[in-house]
């Protein structure tokens, strides 16, 4: 697909992101007002995901998709350009004219970041780590992840008491996404974040931050 202007490029990705998720079942709606900081909004598994809206492009041969996360708006001083910030939006849903295929990316991949990369082939050298595979991100699985996630909790809710799992400050990821993300969630519990990993939409393991140095055995 060949379009230009980044207006109708806009215009395009929306529509393609609202189509698909109408073909997933999922309600979408939309802002009054135009120019807020999502396009739309998604209920997924009975949470509100505030969308921003936006095309990808490949390069490098074909093999990755380069999405700009940067915005800019003209004020009496100028242009200002920002980034999106947690308490803004909710995901990014970016649309590939080239590929004709939608991807949805949480919050914590997006916010305070000028553009994010997917790769549509693993590394050469095998390298997991840090690299974000379009194929986690396709729209449909993305969805489909975000309510096992939402099931999840409901049924660790269900089966321990509040005081004991803390899910509403914990960071939930499906099994398969924490693998391919290891250093990266490890960084994120290093700093404090609670990490709570799910397989098949079940709690398995928490992590979390080290209390203390255990001292080495002799």
């Amino acid at each position: 697909m060949f379009v230009q202007g980044s207006n109708l490029k806009g215009a395009i990705a929306e529509a393609k992101i609202a189509a698909a998720a109408i073909e997933l079942g999922i309600p979408v709606l939309r802002p009054v007002a135009e120019h807020g900081r999502y396009d739309l909004v998604l209920e997924v598994a009975g949470d509100l995901l505030r969308v921003q809206c936006k095309w990808g492009s490949l390069y490098r041969e074909n093999t990755v998709i380069s999405i700009s996360l940067r915005t800019s708006r003209l004020t009496p001083a100028g242009y200002v350009r920002t980034s999106y910030a947690s308490h803004e939006i909710d995901a990014v849903a970016a649309y590939c004219g080239e590929l004709d295929r939608c991807y949805l990316l949480p919050a914590h991949l997006v916010t305070d970041r000028s553009a994010i990369f997917l790769r549509l082939e693993p590394a050469r050298n095998s390298q997991r780590a840090c690299i974000n595979l379009a194929g986690d991100y396709e729209f449909a699985g993305a969805v489909a992840q975000l309510e096992e996630r939402r099931h999840g909790m409901a049924e660790a809710e269900g089966s321990s008491p509040s005081s004991s799992t803390p899910l509403e400050s914990a960071t939930v990821v499906g099994a398969h996404q924490f693998r391919n993300h290891f250093g990266y969630y490890m960084e994120r519990a290093a700093v404090g974040e609670e990490i709570l990993v799910t397989r098949r939409g079940r709690p398995t393991v928490r992590l979390a931050p080290a209390q203390e140095v255990l001292p080495l055995a002799a």
